[in-house]
């Protein structure tokens, strides 16, 4: 029942920043953990980040930290990705999902997420 449409992807030139959005509709983000996921053609989905229910568990992949920071804000049931730093091994279709069965630490394995947006395309070039 849940819903999720990403939105706030673009071209930016390396070294810019951008700002997904996450957006959820039919069910409160209060029950769920959310990741963040990007996948390039021919490549696995690799998680990029993600926030527990209560927000005090953060995980990022490598190749994103000190770069990309998570957050989410319950009152408005969605969840952000502020990506700064960009570099053009970030360009691709990024994804948010959630796991309804998800308590303690957010993991970031897609199998473990059972909802998922339609994606929103990231390019970073100069």
């Amino acid at each position: 029942q849940l819903q999720l449409v990403e939105s706030g992807g673009g071209l930016v030139q390396p070294g810019g920043s951008l700002r997904l959005s996450c957006a959820a509709s039919g069910l409160t983000l209060d029950y769920y953990a959310i990741g963040w996921f990007r996948q390039a053609p021919g490549k696995e989905r690799e998680g990029v980040s993600c926030i527990s229910r209560s927000g005090r568990s953060i995980n990022y992949a490598d190749s994103v930290k000190g770069r990309f920071t998570i957050s989410r804000d319950n009152a408005k049931n969605t969840i952000y990705l502020q990506m700064n730093s960009l570099k053009p091994e970030d360009a691709t279709m990024y994804y948010c999902a959630a796991a309804p069965r998800m308590f303690g630490r957010c993991v970031l394995s897609a199998p473990s997420y059972d909802s998922w947006g339609q994606g929103t395309q990231v390019t970073v070039s100069s």
